[in-house]
């Protein structure tokens, strides 16, 4: 299993937006410090408040998410129309539609990337697999 864990400043706010998207809280793993957001069987994201993360970090700061980037976040999905449903949803609930990225040599890929409502990047792909 995966457990992508994000500090957040508003946990409601943010578990609202990632229920938008398509996880479900997982409340035997939330309370008023964290809430266990469920993508799949094999993926989590833990959604923590920055006093309840920071005791996990070993006394390192929480960057600011909006102006540097510490790591990316990707999600794959089994069509374009996923991909695009899924970054609609996302702006329509806060989130931030970045840039297209384009990248020389990824034919048969497509995919767009958000900023959640704390700057965390996720980008969400549709690839064309060869049978």
């Amino acid at each position: 299993m995966i457990f992508v864990n994000l500090p957040v400043a508003d946990l409601q706010r943010s578990v609202k937006f990632y229920e938008a998207l398509g996880f479900v809280k997982n409340e035997q793993f939330s309370n008023d410090q964290g809430a266990g957001m469920v993508w799949s069987d094999q993926i989590w994201v833990m959604l923590l408040t920055h006093d309840f993360f920071k005791k996990f970090t070993a006394g390192r700061s929480i960057p600011d998410t909006h102006n540097s980037a510490q790591v990316l976040n990707a999600l794959s999905f089994d069509s374009k129309e996923e991909v695009d449903k899924f970054v609609a949803a996302a702006v329509a609930n806060g989130g931030k539609l970045l840039p297209e990225v384009i990248i020389e040599g990824a034919e048969g890929m497509y995919g767009r990337d958000i900023a959640d409502l704390d700057g965390h990047i996720w980008e969400t792909i549709w690839m064309e697999m060869p049978e």
